[in-house]
């Protein structure tokens, strides 16, 4: 039951009063998101606990778009105006002012094959191998990029993050 501003009562009596809240499930709204204890294929780091966290739209849907981005890359007969065109910069900054310059891009294809379910109170979980027909593949992107004396493995989403250097080499630095 929930509560008004008058105070809690049961529903027994036509719903023609002002309330000064939105009514949930069962009150002609659509239920509540979903909450699950791990949201598929979101970057390291953007989990959805379903504990109040709001993860944006554009998160939800990263897997969808580095799927598109990695097919649409691996079809490009010109891998470099591709990475242009999407915005990828050759030669960009983090937050901190360091500088990374892109050596290379690598596409993989991952197949999820079993899931794993936490127990309550945490500490040991339970695994199970998917049916086949509720395993997925999907491919995934590493944006290599030299940073200082050391190579760094970047996500899209962290490629596309990097500010773009507007000294972008033609030559060595």
């Amino acid at each position: 039951m929930h509560k008004h501003p008058h105070g809690p009562h049961h529903h027994h009596h036509p719903h023609d009063h002002h309330h000064e809240h939105d009514h949930g499930h069962g009150h002609n709204s659509p239920p509540p998101t979903a909450s699950q204890w791990q949201t598929p294929h979101l970057p390291h780091g953007a989990h959805d606990h379903g504990h109040g966290e709001e993860i944006s739209d554009e998160l939800k849907d990263l897997d969808l778009v580095e799927k598109a981005f990695a097919e649409g890359f691996a079809a490009a007969s010109d891998p470099t105006s591709f990475l242009r065109l999407a915005n990828i910069p050759f030669t960009g900054k983090r937050a901190d002012g360091t500088r990374l310059h892109l050596l290379r891009v690598e596409q993989h294809q991952g197949t999820d094959i079993g899931t794993v379910t936490p127990h309550l109170g945490g500490g040991s979980f339970r695994y199970a191998p998917l049916p086949a027909r509720m395993t997925s593949r999907r491919d995934s992107l590493d944006f290599i990029y030299l940073e200082g004396d050391r190579t760094v493995k970047l996500s899209l989403a962290d490629a596309k993050a990097l500010t773009p250097d507007e000294e972008e080499p033609s030559g060595g630095h």
